[in-house]
């Protein structure tokens, strides 16, 4: 069995374009999707157009649920997304679960099994973002019961096999390599390369899950001139370098 597993799109056709191209060579069974879809200032409706006709086991990450909620407490990138999104789009987002059992051994999440904003493989402190502990993961994997879980959230490419067995996969982000976050504190998640990621998940003869990274180019010049035609420079550095920074 080997899974695909794509997250935190962004709205970045480009890379997702790309993304589907290089799965394509893998011989892959399935393509899943863990959420934070269209949120940002590039290509919301086509992005989700795309999506919708591929049809993928998917869930909603933290923007799909903000970007659904009050317009007046509404982040920009959500508002953008929202604005351009057509109603059957909006539907489609809306009706997204939180989390999915694909089998009984695979999970999929977007932060933890209990909240889309917590962050699964990293920390957060008052010196910043950090991996997270094996006994930090464990807790928050609770008692999760899969022996692969896949989680988005936090752009960071990470894999942590737990003392009972459980793997707990992020497959990076597709869309945004970097950004920076006041959630708990001010921290920066940077990836330090502007290429679009993804992992596929493998279960061997023996049953047990291992997990390979991929990190594919795409044209991220062109990504970054539409996000500044679109009105954020902030997204500029990011996309091009996968480092936190401003025009300068």
């Amino acid at each position: 069995m080997k899974i695909a597993a794509i997250s935190d799109i962004h709205g970045n056709l480009d890379a997702l374009e790309a993304v589907l191209a290089h799965i394509a060579r893998q011989g892959v069974d399935m393509i899943v999707n863990l959420g934070d879809i269209v949120s940002g200032h590039l290509q919301p409706r086509a992005t989700a157009a795309r999506l919708t006709d591929l049809g993928l086991p998917t869930i909603r990450g933290n923007h799909e649920r903000q970007l659904l909620a009050d317009p007046a407490r509404m982040g920009i990138s959500d508002a953008f997304a929202r604005a351009q999104l057509l109603p059957e789009q909006l539907a489609w987002i809306d009706a997204l679960p939180a989390t999915l059992h694909l089998r009984h051994d695979v999970l999929l999440v977007h932060g933890t099994p209990t909240s889309d904003l917590v962050y699964f493989l990293d920390s957060v402190t008052p010196q910043g973002s950090r991996a997270a502990t094996p006994d930090e993961v464990a807790a928050r994997a609770g008692e999760a019961d899969a022996a692969l879980i896949l989680c988005g959230h936090t752009h960071m490419p990470r894999q942590v096999r737990l003392a009972d067995g459980r793997l707990i996969v992020n497959p990076g982000s597709v869309g945004l390599q970097a950004y920076d976050d006041d959630h708990g504190y001010p921290h920066v998640m940077e990836n330090g390369t502007p290429h679009a990621r993804y992992v596929i998940a493998e279960q061997g003869g023996d049953g047990a899950w291992t997990a390979h990274f991929h990190a594919v180019e795409y044209d991220w010049d062109k990504a970054a001139r539409l996000a500044l035609a679109n009105g954020r420079p902030d997204w500029v550095v990011p996309l091009r370098t996968g480092r936190v920074g401003m025009l300068t």
